[in-house]
């Protein structure tokens, strides 16, 4: 199976690089922000520069397994091939694998930039604990986002994931507080973001890479979206398998 589900990431990762514009756009908005609000205005802070660069970081985690699987799901189910592909004797778990891989492989390429703008350009810093951490966190917080697009992309036509997936992701952002310091967002903000998933992401890295205190009303709310999430997710396959094949 291992060797299967890495032949399929492969091919989607081939896929992808014959595109070289959904790599860049992946990445061009975390850094974008990264040079032109980060850098100038808390770029001289060790503290605020950190859990910016933090917020940017949850920002990539979201938006590449989001547009990732909720539009490249839904591109590829109206493809003659994926049909084709689920009546192969290897089943479907090889190729599932295979686009969680290439997935993990496009997220991290996407938050290389993040990473070295902080690096060289602001006064973030970051012990060798805490590195290992953020990366254990990236890990944990990639799973509902990455559910959820799943969920976008096996319940909708690829026009429809491309609005949802448009839609979601400002709102998500702005209501999880990635756009603003710990405790500086709108009262209303602060209030909801807790419960979010970018919210309560954002905050396992903001603990991960400072004095942030873990919120365990968070980390309850981060299971509850991700066993939802996946419940979704699962659903949506089903449905979508079922209809195939009736």
């Amino acid at each position: 199976m291992t060797s299967l589900a890495l032949t399929h990431a492969r091919f989607q990762l081939i896929e992808t690089f014959r595109i070289p514009m959904a790599l860049i756009g992946s990445a061009f908005f975390p850094a974008a922000s990264m040079i032109f609000f980060v850098v100038p205005f808390v770029g001289d802070d060790p503290v605020y520069a950190t859990y910016a660069t933090a917020s940017m970081v949850t920002f990539v985690v979201m938006t590449s397994n989001l547009f990732q699987y909720g539009i490249g799901v839904a591109e590829d189910r109206a493809q003659p091939w994926d049909p084709y592909s689920r009546t192969l004797p290897a089943g479907a778990a090889p190729r599932f694998a295979g686009r969680i891989l290439a997935g993990l492989v496009l997220m991290g390429a996407s938050l290389v930039p993040v990473v070295v703008i902080a690096a060289v350009a602001t006064e973030a810093t970051i012990t060798l604990t805490g590195f290992l951490t953020a990366v254990a966190v990236v890990a944990v917080i990639a799973v509902p986002f990455t559910l959820m697009g799943l969920a976008i992309g096996y319940s909708l036509p690829a026009k429809g994931a491309i609005v949802l997936a448009q839609v979601l992701f400002f709102p998500l952002a702005f209501g999880g507080g990635l756009m603003t310091a710990p405790g500086s967002a709108p009262g209303f903000v602060e209030t909801i973001a807790p419960y979010l998933p970018t919210g309560a992401a954002v905050r396992l890295m903001w603990a991960a890479v400072g004095d942030f205190p873990v919120q365990w009303a968070s980390i309850a709310a981060l299971i509850a979206w991700t066993a939802a999430l996946a419940g979704v997710a699962v659903w949506a396959y089903r449905r979508d398998e079922g209809r195939r094949f009736s």
